[in-house]
């Protein structure tokens, strides 16, 4: 590549770069500012004495929390892993019980919606169960699961499952009376019906429940980890923190747990733009 190719390459990186800065400073400096004005209060309080927690430059100054930081990837096997491995763990968990809430969820929720008399039958129970809190759910899962994974998965599941169902009812009963009256004029199938009206209406439904869901998923098995002992994840991994004293460890490990829900939520939120653009 010639000097001037070379030129013109920086030149057009400056350029672009200079455009995405005047189109995104107003999105970019806030939260910096933000961020950077509650560490700072942090920092202070902490110094001062008024709050026992350690100050944010606790997390390099403490000698595990900064080997935490910077090697997310160590697996010494047992317990003894990284927090990139106790958060993948954990993730794990959520997948299977998240996609098994999406299926069961979905699903029941077009039949219900669909057909108003299960719905009066069926609505009662759902209202009560979603009001359980998931931490009521670990010692029945327990008891009836046996085992520490397949309980975990089964809190995930319970406590995701209502959102999704609940959505996805509200959804296919809000499609317009024109939409169903068109199904009739013109004796659509109940396949044509259901991909070409009862779907694309009840998505924007469905993906507010796959949303709320998701959340709810990564708070319940942060708490149904911290019940059940001897498991690798993140929620394990806080309240052995937590035992020993480790509150820098813990602090950190609220940061993973936050980025990851972050990450989650737009996660889901791409993927309705990607699914359903014009919604």
């Amino acid at each position: 590549m010639t000097a001037t190719a070379k030129i013109r390459k920086n030149a057009n990186t400056n350029n672009a770069f200079s455009d995405f800065w005047k189109k995104n400073k107003d999105n970019i400096i806030p939260p910096l500012v933000g961020v950077a004005g509650f560490l700072l209060v942090w920092q202070l309080i902490s110094s001062v004495g008024i709050i026992k927690l350690p100050p944010p430059s606790s997390l390099w100054t403490d000698e595990r929390t900064r080997i935490l930081l910077l090697y997310p990837f160590y697996d010494r096997g047992g317990l003894d892993k990284g927090l990139f491995w106790q958060t993948l763990a954990s993730l794990g968990r959520v997948a299977q019980g998240y996609s098994l809430a999406a299926i069961i969820g979905i699903g029941v929720g077009i039949l219900v919606g669909t057909q108003p008399l299960i719905n009066k039958a069926l609505d009662p129970i759902f209202q009560f169960l979603r009001m359980v809190a998931p931490l009521a759910w670990v010692p029945i899962a327990l008891v009836a699961l046996q085992q520490n994974q397949p309980a975990a998965i089964f809190v995930i599941f319970i406590t995701a499952v209502w959102p999704i169902l609940i959505n996805t009812t509200e959804g296919v009963k809000q499609i317009p009376q024109d939409y169903i009256n068109v199904q009739q004029v013109l004796q659509l199938s109940n396949q044509k019906f259901f991909f070409k009206i009862l779907l694309p209406s009840a998505l924007p439904y469905i993906f507010t429940g796959l949303r709320i869901a998701i959340g709810l998923a990564w708070l319940a098995i942060i708490a149904a980890e911290i019940v059940m002992s001897g498991i690798v994840g993140i929620g394990f991994f806080i309240w052995d923190a937590y035992q020993q004293n480790y509150i820098s460890e813990i602090i950190l490990a609220v940061i993973y747990i936050g980025a990851v829900g972050l990450i989650l939520d737009r996660a889901i939120a791409y993927l309705q733009k990607v699914i359903a653009p014009g919604q």
